[in-house]
């Protein structure tokens, strides 16, 4: 039995439709509340941000973190640079790390969103909600497909970022705020984890692990200028604080334009990567050997069963990756793969992933999974042997190979050439 296989075999997801903003809300007593829409932060936070000088009505950024469960408010000082104000837990988020691919999958969305005042939706039925705006940009131009991915109320989710009704409502006040104060967008970050150097070599055998590393340019030009990167697409992939250098236009779907970085942006990102590629290869070494179990959905909902307790059944947190996954030996992880694949009586050949195994060539996964299946008819002129494996009866089968998604190739729907604009970050400037 393969270990690659039995590992791809736990990315495979119950297909559930996306979050339809038909729940009411659940378990949450805000009968005090007489205006939820303009319910003014609490008094806490205005001395909060009035001792980070923060003005009431700056711009804000809001930052998730999937694994931490964390959702982050961060808003402009006076002197442009963002700093938390608020950092909430996620009461319930589906699925497992990884982005959303195609309608129906249960994934929440990762990567880069820009919320308008029409993105808010006063009206929800999950207390309230703001859009997070996908499919994007990058998501249309690679095929991504869904709807009503929301940040709600209710703490339940089918793809969205749930919170408690007490949570959404002062995150719908920071941005009814920022919004009343000029913002005309403000920018929604998801990433799988904190994109430091020992979570990035943690992940490093994920099939997701490219796409994270685009993410993390972006993640880097944040933590270095703490000011939101202007964020644009072109060759169906992320690019950030870029300035153009000629007549071009960024296109999601076609080839970059002449573009470079700005040179200050640049010495000040070169700086931060030679600190971070010194704690990436001490990580290396920490991690030698290991594997990173993570755990799936019903395995976070299970260490935190015990706050439904009391209440309604729509109410259902997941709690986080860290609190239900664990780090193990490669041969640990193996023998717990071939267990649970044993108990589930499911022979080698209907283990079909759900994603793409990771290209990383020296992956724990990849390593485990490279010992030689004996073939007749292999040879140096043959074609590529179909992967095969042994039964526990003695016969050897073929192993079928998951088709691409379809759904990834989609030709993208029109592009629109973009207006040469103001950089992002400066976009509350009176420059």
């Amino acid at each position: 039995m393969r270990l690659k296989h039995i590992a791809l075999t736990l990315l495979v997801a119950t297909a559930l439709t996306g979050c339809n903003d038909t729940l009411d809300s659940a378990g949450v007593d805000l009968k005090s509340v007489k205006n939820k829409v303009e319910q003014p932060l609490p008094s806490r936070i205005i001395a909060e941000m009035q001792k980070k000088n923060m003005p009431r009505n700056s711009p804000i950024m809001i930052r998730i973190l999937k694994e931490e469960g964390k959702l982050e408010v961060w808003k402009a000082r006076a002197d442009s640079r963002f700093e938390v104000i608020k950092s909430y837990d996620i009461c319930a988020w589906s699925g497992k790390l990884g982005p959303k691919v195609k309608e129906g999958d249960r994934q929440a969305p990762e990567g880069f969103y820009g919320l308008t005042p029409a993105h808010l939706n006063p009206y929800s039925k999950y207390y309230l909600a703001i859009n997070t705006g996908f499919p994007n940009r990058y998501d249309q131009a690679n095929g991504r497909t869904g709807s009503n991915l929301m940040i709600h109320g209710a703490c339940s989710s089918s793809g969205c970022y749930s919170m408690t009704d007490e949570q959404v409502l002062e995150i719908y006040a920071f941005a009814r705020d920022a919004f009343k104060g000029g913002q005309t967008a403000i920018q929604l970050q998801a990433f799988p984890f904190r994109m430091t150097a020992e979570n990035m070599v943690r992940h490093r055998d994920n099939p997701n692990f490219d796409f994270w590393k685009m993410l993390k340019i972006g993640y880097d030009n944040f933590e270095v200028t703490k000011r939101p990167p202007e964020v644009n697409v072109c060759e169906k992939k992320y690019v950030f604080n870029q300035q153009l250098t000629g007549n071009g236009a960024f296109n999601a779907a076609s080839a970059c334009p002449p573009m470079s970085t700005p040179p200050a942006l640049m010495a000040a990102l070169a700086s931060y990567e030679k600190t971070y590629d010194v704690a990436y290869q001490k990580a290396v070494d920490k991690f030698e050997g290991k594997v990173w179990y993570e755990p799936s959905e019903a395995e976070r909902k299970a260490v935190v069963a015990d706050k439904r307790k009391g209440r309604d059944l729509a109410y259902a947190p997941t709690g986080t990756s860290l609190q239900a996954g664990k780090l193990m030996s490669e041969a640990e992880f193996k023998e717990m793969m071939e267990k649970r694949m044993a108990a589930q009586n499911k022979p080698a050949n209907t283990m079909l992933a759900s994603a793409a195994p990771s290209p990383r060539a020296a992956s724990a996964a990849e390593r485990m999974a490279q010992d030689p299946v004996p073939t007749a008819s292999t040879s140096a002129t043959a074609p590529a042997a179909v992967p095969t494996v042994t039964t526990a009866e003695g016969r050897t089968t073929t192993v079928p190979v998951p088709e691409q998604n379809p759904l990834a190739y989609a030709a993208p729907p029109a592009q629109v050439t973009e207006v040469k604009k103001k950089p992002f970050w400066k976009f509350w400037s009176t420059e």
